[in-house]
Parts: structure tokens; sequence; C-alpha cells
């Protein structure tokens, strides 16, 4: 069996940085769970493992249908890996292209949109979330972390498989929608009093700064998630992930109450 190359090493570790990913149009997955949970999902260019992985895991080399199967020694992953612990197993895969986001969708579809959200691991804490949630498209504003990034990719555990983000011009494509358009905000009303629909976008802020004045234009219902009790003095905000799971698990509550 083939080794990786030297080309192929500094190909592999230039994966870790934006550019070269979209130069490229790759994207790497590390580890045996991150590797597991999107074979089969993403065409593969590169399986790229140590003996005893390739050895054991027939069935996910099945499933992946690698166009090249590399078995790699220790000190070939430590050069090619992005994770502080180098991995038995990577696959690089083709960046799948963006699909056209239609605005009706939303008339039907409860969608997340993030606005600036800048670190990868909030990023694919988020998409995990969603894909829980039952959330399949996701709207990122252009300057929003790339879901393609190794830290970013291994933080969705494979909900990347499953879950779209599309990157486009976000204040743009919020006013075009005729949904309900939500924003979570310091100053409006809580999130436990208001009407919620089971359609409509949902958007969430800037780690620092939140959501910024040309998308709160757009935002038509305010949300706010209170402390409690709400005169006890407390942490200035929210981390956005712990924010977009409090308040989808609350759309998610309204539907099922709904139902019954």
């Amino acid at each position: 069996m083939e080794q990786p190359t030297n080309a192929l090493r500094k190909l592999v570790r230039s994966l870790g940085v934006s550019r070269h990913r979209r130069e490229n149009g790759l994207f790497v997955a590390e580890g045996v769970k991150c590797v597991a949970d999107t074979s089969g999902h993403f065409p593969c260019r590169y399986l790229i493992a140590r003996t005893s992985w390739l050895e054991d895991n027939q069935i996910t080399i099945d499933r992946i249908q690698a166009d090249n199967i590399l078995q790699a020694s220790a000190a070939d992953m430590e050069r090619m890996t992005n994770l502080s612990t180098p991995p038995q197993v990577m696959a690089v895969y083709d960046i799948p292209d963006e699909p056209k986001f239609d605005p009706a969708t939303a008339d039907s579809h409860l969608i997340v949109a993030l606005d600036r959200v800048q670190d990868p691991g909030n990023l694919g804490t988020i998409v995990r979330l969603c894909d829980w949630m039952g959330v399949t498209t996701i709207l990122a504003s252009a300057d929003t972390a790339d879901i393609w990034s190794p830290k970013a990719v291994q933080s969705t555990m494979g909900a990347i498989s499953r879950v779209c983000v599309i990157y486009c011009d976000l204040p743009a494509i919020l006013a075009s929608c005729s949904a309900p358009v939500y924003g979570t905000f310091l100053n409006a009303p809580s999130i436990y009093n208001v009407p919620l629909t089971s359609n409509g976008i949902v958007i969430f802020g800037n780690e620092g700064q939140g959501i910024s004045d040309a998308v709160a234009a757009t935002v038509n219902r305010r949300l706010l998630i209170p402390s409690f009790p709400p005169e006890r003095p407390t942490s200035e905000s929210l981390n956005v992930a712990t924010a977009a799971a409090i308040t989808l698990s609350e759309f998610r509550s309204r539907q099922l109450k709904s139902r019954n």
C-alpha cells in the first residue's frame, strides 16, 4: 500500500488554512469518530491511516470509497494533523457546492442564521445542535467562521453531513423573507412570554458584539433569554452556542405542546 508523499503531506497540512481549502476545494476530517461520522457523505480524495486502523475498519473503508487509500506512519500523521494529538485516521473530502437559498423555505421551516460568529468551535457546536433540533439549513454571513475548518468539522460530531451551511449576503437574504425573523437581544421581551412560530429564521450574533445593525434592521420579532431571578447580578451574556440551545429548545417545545 502506498504512503503519503511529501507533496500530499504539505497539501493536507495546508487545509488548516481557509484560503488553501477554498483554492483546492478540499477539507479534512480527522480522528476515528469524525471520519466514521462523515464517511459516505462526501466524495473522498484520500483516506490516510495507520496500519492498525486500516486492518480493523474495513466496513468504514468500504463506505468511504476513497480514490486513494494511504498507509501512514506516526510521523506522517504528526506532520499533517491540525489536532494536538496525531489521529489514527484522516479523510480528505471534496467541499460540496453550496445550494442557492430560496427565501420561501422559511415559510414552512425553521432556519438558523449566524451573524459574524467567529469561533469555529461555536460554529460546529451550533451545527450539531441544529442537527439535534431538526434544523437542516443555516445561513451564515460571509464573515462567519469557515464550517470546513478542521476545528469546526470536528465540533459538529458528524452533523456537517446532514446540516447545510450557506454563506450569503445575510441582510439582503433576511430582507427578502416574508416569514418571521427572530433575533436575540438584551432589550427585548422574554422568550417565555411571546408567541413563537414553527417556521421562520432565528438569528444569533457575534460572540462579543451580538447582532450587527444591518442584520438587526431585518428582525421583526425580538427575543430575550432572561436570567434568573431577574434582579440577581449575573454574567454579562451567554455563550452563543448556549443561547442557541436554549432558544431552539423553546421553539421546539412550543411545537410539541401545540400538537398535544
